[in-house]
């Protein structure tokens, strides 16, 4: 049944009130990347340590090209990016010296940070190198640090980076479980050290995501985008121990900061 011109300008009446609104909440959205000032803080699993080509400048913070937050950058040409992140860095080593790029115009912020201060790097250390016994101990001892001090330390950290960017999106990423049960590893860590390493590596991210919530930041979890390619896995995007590059051990390859970081980084952005 044909319209009746009455009908038929009513109706294009109405489509043209909606594409006016349309375009006027449009012209409101959102500004585009390319007007984003983005700063990159935290660890080496922001630097990138573990994926190589490291930008000599960096010196021992080893920041890197194939580190998420410069992949972010490269993919998105934000209007300004820096990264201060550095390898070793501790929620102290943040505050006291990676804010300077933050201010009133910042419009986003990635981190990671928190394993440094719960002693993971000692953890796998002790576990690599001793009794199955003291490895459980030392677990323990981290979570109890998890439990006790980290929040606090997480509060200062977050509670800095809000004053000094207070309109930025803040994006808090987690760490990755380590290692597959029951997978392709012959030699090694018990499934058992395995199973309390990936225990504890879960505690300390529901510790932070907690941290991250309650002031208001996004917390993106990075464990569900590495199953499938943790140490032991076949296909890992985790370095085991490397004993001619040990600070690399336990950190995500190229592969890892492209194909694990970086989109769950993109998505929460």
């Amino acid at each position: 049944m044909k319209l009746s011109r009455i009908t038929a300008f009513s109706a294009s009446l109405l489509l043209g009130a909606v594409l006016a609104l349309t375009g006027a909440a449009s012209a409101h959205a959102a500004p585009t990347v390319a007007a984003v000032d983005y700063v990159a803080l935290g660890d080496s699993y922001s630097s990138g340590v573990g994926s190589g080509g490291y930008d000599s400048a960096s010196g021992d913070c080893k920041r890197t090209p194939r580190a998420y937050p410069a992949l972010w950058a490269t993919a998105n040409k934000p209007a300004t990016f820096a990264s201060t992140a550095c390898s070793g860095a501790r929620t102290s080593d943040v505050t006291a010296g990676q804010l300077t790029p933050l201010n009133s115009g910042t419009d986003l912020v990635s981190i990671t940070v928190g394993g440094n201060d719960a002693g993971f790097s000692d953890v796998m250390t002790t576990c690599v190198l001793q009794s199955q016994a003291t490895c459980l101990a030392r677990i323990a001892t981290a979570r109890s640090y998890v439990d006790s001090t980290l929040p606090g330390r997480l509060d200062s950290v977050y509670t800095a980076i809000k004053a000094k960017a207070p309109a930025a999106r803040v994006v808090v990423l987690g760490y990755p479980r380590f290692y597959k049960i029951g997978g392709s590893c012959l030699a090694g860590l018990s499934d058992t050290v395995r199973t309390a390493i990936n225990g504890a590596s879960d505690y300390l991210n529901a510790a932070t995501a907690k941290r991250a919530a309650d002031h208001g930041f996004t917390f993106a979890e990075v464990a569900g985008a590495f199953t499938g390619h943790e140490i032991c896995s076949g296909s890992a995007w985790l370095h085991s121990l490397n004993v001619l590059s040990v600070s690399e051990s336990y950190h995500p390859t190229a592969a890892g900061q492209s194909g694990g970081y970086l989109p769950v980084f993109a998505s929460a952005a």
